[in-house]
């Protein structure tokens, strides 16, 4: 799970970290602009794209492949519902906060570049829907979080993740050491040498 504000650089996080340690990148904003032409991001439509997010998010766990659930979860009872469907899928959970301060924030939003794929599909703001989104996160409290700056590069942030997921038991020294998940027991994906999956494929179909 993601948390953090706009801007924080939690889809390039997810993006990076998913080419790292082979697992699912599952993208709110990606799958709305997929599924809606001019999103309106109302209640129906955001019940919609949640919908769909959790049932590939289970559909993957229920197949041992890891996920990183790639929305920003900002209220806790948001949090709260996926460590509970990870939990019916018997998965491990860690929730990532990505800190940046509230000006640099808001200047990433303003100078996103929409040709760039971490950039395309992200929420617009103005200074007033700015302040309204960020009134509605609630940080996290009595939660089992790992906080990573958002003006690091990816190598940085990565150390403290992967040193995270290790002390939860959720990779081992050998895949912490190669920055890569655990096969036996986390992540079913063959390895690239294996020659029988192409990993950056991970095409969903949905019935």
């Amino acid at each position: 799970m993601l948390y953090g504000f706009p801007g924080a650089g939690k889809t390039y996080f997810a993006r990076q970290l998913a080419d790292t340690i082979q697992i699912a990148h599952l993208q709110a904003d990606r799958l709305r602009h997929e599924l809606f032409e001019e999103p309106r991001f109302d209640a129906q439509e955001n019940n919609l794209v949640n919908h769909l997010m959790d049932y590939m998010a289970e559909e993957f766990l229920k197949a041992g492949v890891s996920v990183i659930y790639d929305t920003n979860a900002m209220r806790q009872a948001q949090r709260r519902h996926l460590r509970e469907l990870g939990r019916n899928s018997k998965a491990n959970h860690l929730l990532i906060w990505l800190q940046i301060d509230r000006e640099s924030s808001f200047t990433r939003t303003q100078s996103r570049d929409r040709r760039k794929s971490d950039d395309k599909y992200a929420l617009a703001f103005d200074s007033r829907s700015f302040e309204e989104y960020l009134k509605q996160m609630q940080n996290p409290k009595n939660e089992d979080y790992v906080v990573i700056s958002g003006k690091h590069n990816f190598s940085t942030q990565k150390s403290a993740v992967i040193k995270r997921l290790y002390e939860k038991n959720m990779i081992d020294a050998q895949s912490a050491i190669s920055r890569s998940v655990k096969p036996g027991l986390v992540n079913l994906i063959p390895a690239p040498s294996a020659g029988r999956v192409d990993i950056s494929r991970r095409n969903i179909v949905i019935r």
